[in-house]
């Protein structure tokens, strides 16, 4: 630019045009998350939300953040972005409820080098989605565009969910013990976990856009992430649930042992979940042991529920009529806090 020519954000790659008509496009989508509590709407500085102490003797807040990973790059490189935001939402969500905690509000961050403003709000639709799924609120968030940091048409997301339970009803595990039973609760597929190697099997065989089933391997693989929150928020309030588990980073195994007090040990029965297809086509095309698939991957399984062995029928039940997939997988021996496996 020459010496005489004024300089203006928009040259310098911020568009504050195209951000406020972003906040115009997702306000009906903001809306339709609504819910007791929410107080004015986005826009502000901050967002309000007002807790009715008179529900709770010691209300406790419960917060999470969390991303969805490279399963961004799936997204960008098919072009769909119309279900990340769900998956975005059901990472934290889904974290919260592990407490007992009912989530109730939730906020965004979408970083990006320069908006597209449709693009963004396919992803912030998937969002509102997802709060509704889960029954919390999208009090707010944050859009920014970083010129000269990001690949072209590529974008990140973060998200921070903040929810409420009684104190004396926090999930901590410290009351399971041996004889109780683990239940195992469907995935939709991979969920947010192992898109690393996700992404260099799919390098290696053909790519997302290679055939697979009904569609595309790739459109397989963007299944959003299944949230939970209301089946579990149900059993929750039905009966003692003693461990919950949301299998994420880390697999099977380790993400069940966070749950365990010291003292026990869980025995998972292979036989007592199904495995969807998806992952077999993984394992094959990407030559993974089963080792390093339970691992890595939820293998089928998104939550673990520990319930005394008197509650096994109800819980299945409950869960089963809410429209999940349940099934008992396991059960909780005396030991050291470690979670084996038998086929």
């Amino acid at each position: 630019m020459s010496s005489n020519e004024s300089l203006t954000y928009k040259q310098a790659g911020v568009d504050i045009e195209a951000g406020n008509q972003l906040v115009e496009q997702i306000k009906p989508a903001v809306r339709r998350t609504q819910r007791p509590g929410v107080l004015g709407g986005i826009g502000g500085f901050g967002g309000l939300f007002e807790l009715d102490v008179q529900q709770y003797d010691r209300p406790v807040l419960v917060a999470g953040a969390d991303g969805v990973g490279t399963k961004l790059q799936l997204a960008v490189e098919l072009n769909r972005h119309d279900t990340i935001g769900i998956d975005l939402v059901a990472m934290c969500a889904n974290d919260v409820i592990v407490q007992g905690a009912e989530p109730l509000f939730f906020l965004d961050y979408y970083v990006t080098e320069k908006l597209d403003v449709e693009v963004a709000t396919h992803v912030i639709n998937g969002i509102a989605d997802g709060c509704v799924q889960a029954g919390m609120s999208l009090l707010g968030g944050e859009t920014a565009e970083h010129p000269g940091t990001f690949p072209e048409n590529e974008y990140d997301l973060a998200g921070f969910c903040v929810g409420v339970v009684e104190k004396d009803r926090i999930i901590d595990g410290t009351g399971i013990s041996p004889g109780d039973r683990v239940l195992g609760l469907a995935s939709s597929g991979p969920h947010s976990n192992g898109y690393s190697m996700i992404r260099r099997v799919l390098a290696a065989s053909g790519g997302a856009g290679a055939t697979w089933q009904d569609g595309t391997i790739g459109e397989h693989l963007l299944t959003p992430t299944r949230i939970y929150v209301k089946p579990v928020l149900n059993l929750v309030d039905a009966l003692a649930v003693k461990g919950l588990s949301h299998i994420t980073g880390g697999g099977v195994l380790e993400n069940i042992a966070r749950a365990l007090p010291p003292q026990v040990d869980i025995r998972l029965d292979r036989n007592g979940w199904v495995t969807q297809p998806v992952f077999q086509w993984l394992q094959k095309n990407g030559n993974i042991s089963d080792e390093e698939m339970l691992n890595t991957f939820n293998c089928g399984l998104g939550m673990a529920v520990i319930v005394s062995a008197t509650d096994v029928e109800q819980a299945l039940q409950l869960l089963n009529e809410s429209g999940e997939t349940a099934s008992m997988i396991g059960e909780v021996t005396a030991g050291t806090g470690r979670v084996s496996i038998r086929s």
